[in-house]
């Protein structure tokens, strides 16, 4: 009996100070993780919108009970686009994305924030060749197919569930924004 009472003590004492030791590095590196998490937002936002001299939240949304924003890009008072930022349902993951507009609601640019879609397929979405076919385009037009188009969003091959997640999250980035800015109904 005294042997095990030894051994609990013992186990007690080392989690007891295992957890200290954890609750102090949280504490040292939560603020820099932080900091280094704002500043890599701040980045991405002055990427998608690099004319803006500033750009500020406008207001929060939800899309699969995740959390987004969007933006308002300014150069002086005037409002020169917005940023939204959006989700989609991946095959593997869900896939974090910006979308920069214009004032008019037409795509300018997407990134894709991250993701944990299949290496060699999946991560096809983060080619510039799928990405740039969004520029230009409306809410009409973000569709997805399966064939060679100028008009839509060309599915990628052996990626359809991923190219689908990309274009759906950005389709719904642009109805918050057509709904917000607007002031009608979005079109479907």
């Amino acid at each position: 009996m005294k042997e095990m009472f030894k051994i609990v003590i013992s186990l007690f004492a080392i989690f007891v100070g295992s957890g200290l030791v954890l609750s102090y590095v949280y504490a040292r590196t939560s603020t820099v993780i932080y900091n280094a998490q704002v500043r890599e937002k701040e980045e991405a936002l002055r990427k998608m919108s690099p004319e803006a001299e500033k750009i500020e939240e406008a207001g929060k949304w939800t899309l699969y009970e995740k959390p987004n924003e969007y933006y308002e890009a300014k150069k002086g008072n005037k409002v020169i686009g917005y940023v939204a930022s959006t989700v989609g349902k991946g095959y593997s993951s869900y896939i974090k994305i910006l979308v920069s507009t214009d004032p008019d609601i037409k795509i300018k640019s997407i990134d894709i924030l991250s993701h944990q879609e299949t290496p060699g397929l999946g991560d096809e979405i983060e080619k510039e060749d799928f990405k740039k076919q969004f520029g230009g385009k409306t809410l009409e037009n973000l569709e997805l197919v399966k064939v060679e188009t100028t008009d839509k969003i060309q599915a990628i091959s052996g990626a359809t569930i991923s190219s689908r997640a990309v274009t759906n999250g950005v389709k719904e980035a642009v109805k918050i924004l057509n709904e917000t800015y607007r002031k009608g109904p979005s079109k479907e």
